[in-house]
């Protein structure tokens, strides 16, 4: 992986880690994934270790969880 992916919901909370998270690192360094409007990638964000949203996934692997918008499983509904 080379770019950061981020994943969220579209919540007020995921819409302002969005943007410092393209703020701090950059537009072409993270892929942003809106798992509201694109659920059929909760299952790939869950392989990832993501729990709930927003999160960042870095180049590494790594999962940094931000702040609390929902929880995945909440999504899945």
């Amino acid at each position: 992986m080379s770019k950061s992916i981020f994943y969220h919901a579209g919540c007020p909370v995921c819409i302002s880690a969005e943007q410092d998270v393209i703020d701090l690192i950059g537009q072409n360094n993270v892929q942003i994934i809106h798992l509201g409007e694109d659920k059929s990638k909760i299952e790939e964000a869950e392989r990832a270790g993501v729990n709930s949203v927003p999160a960042l996934v870095t180049p590494k692997g790594n999962v940094l969880h931000l702040n609390f918008g929902a929880a995945l499983k909440d999504l899945k509904d």
